[in-house]
């Protein structure tokens, strides 16, 4: 019986697929008269109405092209998540975890990437990978995978010992991980949370309409509550009462829109914008129409601020704050003059946390210039100038880059110190202008920023390759050296570049720019009076004739020093060639000349006014200004300077003065003798640092041997007090709290138990 029954199912299983096989005469049959047979073309169309696209992997959501999530090289996984923020699953193919979680990541995935990220527009973005309205390029997040079997050291690089693990990372740097398997609605309430805070105010306050799992759909409509599901399936049952449901519902809506007239006009101003660049919706009111700071609360701030054009002035402050409290009166001294120029907001972060968390607010007050979903902070002094300076730059900031010619651009000269022309022609592409107006807002208060294709300007500034980066300060350029679309493009570098040569070529010294002008260089430094206009037009004019003429001089050098470097390396692979050394060859064509690399000391110029900053220059250089214009040179990182020529006469506003002292002072060491601003733990604390450059070793046993020598005086001089005077805490000890001379000097009157705070 059992070889029987071993037979028979041994014969079931060779069998079982000719019998699961249908007939082959029989395969072309249609089983339903409804269904018809598709050719491959058409069997593609299906299948991408199914949500797959069988041709590349892509899929399909709510009617919109989702391509495969993108698969990370290990080896060259810090290049590639190097720039904006990346969610990444790290997963094991094996991992049974990681199978059990993959059709909701990809269902997570389909739905975030073809969802709507800005709440004010209806309409869906034609080109999800190029529209800037899109989720990937609103948020700048891209979805990844990397698979750890393939990529171990990658995987243990980042820290995974389980899979899966999902990190949010920021610029190549982990933001937030969660590990495991999960559910939906957890993975979209861990990303909403990163989402507000990227863009305050920009998210659902209910969450958003998720998706079923394996689903290529879902009506993104929020509800607000549940009985509106509820009314949903009644209406759908009855229609009567779906129809009355839906007259009440229009009446309502009627009724509020006449009383929320702020909110219809935000509602009615659709995301059309004119400009390639975003299309966010913008309303067309006049901006601040009563001249007031508007309390903001955080559905207003998402409503009026994040998702709109305008731009908004906002300070984050709490009540019981004493800056904020002294700020106030500037701050609405600066709304009334702004009244129909610039929108003005406040936030009270005591009501208002969640909304102050998600814009990162630290300290109290906290002020932020908001365009377009873009913010910059302001970290300027809380005059009412102040305020009113920045204010006024950041209006003429609002429309944009403008465009401007050879006229426009003369007559722009005349008042702007700063100026940074970006060269165009007909091949830049509108990727090219929209990393152009993500600078508009750093440069508020600092530089103007235009753009131009006129053949004379590109003609005075010797364009040859476009796009180009011109900084003109004072009619003389400097170049952005990166010339590929891709480093034109990044905006963390040209914004580095830019920062580096914002400042005029002979600044204003104040409170808000001088570690900025004064740190890490020589800085020549006329101290001038405006009280003597006539004397302080020609001072100022010879310090920046000086300053042009210096930097002529420094760039010829550089230009000579490069030419002689490349002379050398020339002359090694010529001599390579005549003793056919390949070797030495090799060598000498492998010599890069980086003159980044030869350390220079960088030579700043810039001005003071002696009456303002009067104590403060009698203090530190012992100069009055009263006594006519001087100049001197000031080494900050040093704490010393300079105030005399070689002749030991005073340096003056005068370019011969000026340009006679400068070489002997740059030399190594100075053929003049400095005078210092430091006192005496300054000196010492800077001959340590010298020190531990040069010889860090060194500085360390210099460190633990003042250590060891403090300590053991210490240890005798309480040896001796303590056998003079009957024990260490007697009458003559270490500490004396009473007697004449106690502790302080007898500040307490010889009174034990004092305390100063």
């Amino acid at each position: 019986m059992r070889w029987t029954l071993s037979r028979v199912l041994l014969c079931a299983a060779f069998l079982a697929p000719v019998i699961g096989a249908p007939p082959a005469e029989n395969a072309g049959v249609v089983k339903d008269s409804k269904q018809v047979a598709l050719n491959p073309d058409e069997s593609n169309s299906a299948d991408s109405k199914d949500g797959k696209d069988a041709s590349d992997g892509s899929t399909v959501f709510n009617g919109q092209r989702v391509p495969p999530i993108t698969m990370l090289d290990g080896g060259k996984l810090k290049d590639e998540i190097e720039d904006g923020y990346w969610l990444v699953e790290f997963f094991s193919p094996w991992c049974h975890h990681c199978k059990a979680l993959a059709p909701i990541w990809q269902t997570f995935y389909e739905f975030y990437y073809t969802s709507n990220p800005v709440p004010g527009s209806s309409e869906k973005p034609k080109d999800l990978d190029r529209s800037p309205n899109s989720f990937t390029r609103y948020y700048d997040l891209k979805f990844a995978k990397l698979d750890c079997v393939a990529y171990g050291s990658a995987c243990e690089e980042n820290g995974i010992t389980n899979y899966p693990t999902i990190i949010l990372f920021k610029d190549g740097k982990e933001v937030k991980k969660t590990i495991g398997f999960n559910k939906l609605a957890f993975f979209s309430e861990w990303l909403e949370q990163s989402l507000e805070s990227i863009k305050p105010g920009s998210r659902p306050k209910n969450g958003p309409r998720l998706p079923k799992v394996g689903a290529s759909s879902v009506d993104e409509i929020e509800e607000s509550t549940d009985d509106a599901d509820a009314n949903v399936k009644d209406k759908s049952k009855d229609p009567a009462r779906g129809a009355a449901a839906g007259e009440s519902h229009n009446a309502k809506a009627t009724t509020t829109a006449a009383d929320d007239d702020e909110m219809a006009t935000a509602a009615a101003s659709t995301a059309k914008s004119t400009s390639k660049a975003t299309s966010l919706s913008a309303t067309h009111e006049v901006p601040n129409p009563h001249g007031s700071s508007v309390p903001l609360s955080a559905e207003s701030f998402q409503r009026l601020v994040t998702t709109t054009h305008d731009p908004w002035f906002v300070k984050f402050y709490a009540p019981w704050c004493h800056h904020c409290q002294a700020m106030a009166p500037n701050w609405a001294g600066m709304a009334r003059e702004m009244k129909g120029k610039l929108n003005i907001g406040e936030v009270n972060c005591d009501i208002e946390k969640r909304l102050c968390k998600d814009v990162r607010v630290r300290a109290f007050p906290t002020i932020h210039f908001f365009r377009g979903g873009e913010r910059v902070e302001y970290e300027g002094l809380r005059g009412l100038g102040d305020f009113v300076d920045f204010a006024g730059n950041a209006v003429e900031f609002g429309a944009g880059v403008a465009d401007v010619d050879w006229d426009s651009f003369r007559k722009m000269e005349e008042t702007e110190e700063v100026i940074f022309l970006y060269f165009y022609d007909h091949a830049t592409t509108s990727e090219d202008l929209q990393a152009l107006d993500r600078l508009v807002l750093s440069l508020i208060g600092h530089a103007k920023l235009v753009k131009t294709n006129d053949p004379k300007l590109a003609e005075r500034f010797k364009i040859s390759t476009w796009p180009r980066l011109v900084v003109s300060r004072d009619g003389k350029p400097t170049y952005f050296n990166a010339l590929s679309p891709r480093d034109m493009r990044d905006f963390r570098k040209v914004l580095e570049w830019m920062r580096s040569v914002w400042l005029p070529i002979v600044p204003e010294l104040t409170a808000s720019n001088a570690r900025e002008i004064m740190a890490g260089k020589l800085v020549v430094l006329g101290v001038l009076s405006r009280e003597r206009s006539d004397e302080f037009v020609i001072a100022k004019r010879e310090i920046k004739n000086a300053a042009l003429e210096w930097i002529d001089k420094q760039t010829q050098a550089f230009n000579l020093e490069r030419q002689e470097l490349r002379d050398a390396k020339q002359l090694r692979i010529e001599e390579a060639e005549d003793r056919n050394d390949q070797r030495a060859l090799r060598s000498a064509k492998q010599i890069r000349i980086n003159m980044d690399e030869i350390k220079r000391k960088e030579v700043g110029f810039a001005w003071v006014d002696g009456v303002f900053w009067e104590r403060w220059i009698r203090t530190t250089y012992g100069i009055d200004v009263k006594d006519g214009e001087k100049v001197v040179v000031n080494d900050e990182d040093n704490r010393r300077y300079w105030d005399t020529t070689i002749t030991g006469n005073p340096i003056v506003p005068s370019r011969t003065s000026i340009l006679e002292t400068l070489p002997k002072l740059i030399s190594h060491p100075p053929k003049l003798a400095p005078k210092s601003h430091a006192g005496l733990l300054d000196h010492a604390r800077l001959a340590l640092h010298t020190l531990s450059l040069g010889h860090p070793w060194l500085a360390l046993g210099v460190i633990i041997g003042l250590a060891v020598g403090l300590a053991v005086l210490g240890r005798s001089r309480m040896w001796r007090r303590g056998r003079g005077g009957g024990g260490a805490w007697g009458q003559g000890g270490l500490l004396r709290l009473d007697g004449e001379k106690g502790f302080l000097g007898g500040l307490g009157n010889g009174s034990v138990g004092g305390k100063v705070d």
